[in-house]
C-alpha cells in the first residue's frame, strides 16, 4: 500500500489527477483517424505518438523531453458535447522485478481535447482547482485522499457528468501539439534494362 500511495503522490507532483475508473463506457468511445500520427509539443523535444490499437483504442507512446518513453492505452471519449482523452499505462518497465511491478497500480488520466486537426490543443485537469473544490464540496465527486492529493474513485458516468459540468474550471491551461509530417517515401529509381 505504501508503494501505491507513493505512486499517487508522484502523479500529484507531476500535475496529474489519477482515477481508478475510466472516463468511458463502451458507448462513449469514438475513434478519429486524424489523431493517429506523431505530435510534438511546441518548443520541446517531447513526442506523442498515437497508433491504432483496436476499433476504438489507440496505443500512445509518450517520449518526454529527456527521451524517456512511456507506453499507454488511450481512448477518445465523447461526453456532453466535449471530447476527452483517457489514458493509462500499458507497458511494464522491464528493469523492475515482478514483486515491485505487482505493487504499482495503473490509473487513468484525463485530458480535455479541444479539437483534432493540424493542431491538437489539450488541457490536463487542474489538480489545485479540483483539490480546493473537493475540500469545499466533498460529496461532489467520489475520491479518496492520499499523501498530498487524492485519487478519484467515481464511476465513469459520474466522472463524465462532473467534468462536463465543470469543464471550464476543471482543466488548466491548454497545450497545443502540432502534427509532425510523415517522412516522404524515398524516390523509386528504376533499374536500367
Amino acid at each position: 500500500m505504501k508503494k501505491v500511495l507513493l505512486l499517487f503522490g508522484l502523479l500529484a507532483l507531476a500535475g496529474c489527477v489519477p482515477s481508478l475508473q475510466p472516463l468511458y463506457t463502451p458507448e462513449d468511445l469514438a475513434f478519429n483517424p486524424a489523431l493517429v500520427g506523431v505530435w510534438a509539443e511546441t518548443n520541446s523535444p517531447a513526442r506523442w505518438v498515437f497508433t491504432k490499437s483496436g476499433d476504438q483504442e489507440y496505443q500512445l507512446v509518450y517520449t518526454d523531453k529527456d527521451g524517456k518513453p512511456g507506453e499507454f492505452k488511450a481512448h477518445l471519449v465523447k461526453a456532453g458535447g466535449q471530447q476527452f482523452l483517457d489514458f493509462y499505462p500499458a507497458g511494464s518497465e522491464p528493469k523492475l522485478n515482478d514483486l515491485y511491478r505487482a505493487h504499482l497500480f495503473p490509473v487513468h488520466t484525463f485530458l480535455l481535447v479541444r479539437r483534432i486537426g493540424p493542431d491538437l490543443p489539450m488541457a490536463m485537469m487542474d489538480p489545485d482547482w479540483l483539490k480546493k473544490h473537493l475540500a469545499e464540496h466533498p460529496a461532489a465527486l467520489k475520491h479518496e485522499p492520499v499523501e498530498d492529493g487524492f485519487v478519484l474513485t467515481a464511476q465513469p458516468k459520474e466522472l463524465q457528468a462532473f467534468l462536463v459540468k465543470h469543464v471550464d474550471q476543471a482543466f488548466g491551461s491548454v497545450t497545443t501539439l502540432l502534427k509532425v509530417p510523415a517522412p516522404a517515401a524515398p524516390a523509386r529509381t528504376s533499374a536500367a534494362p
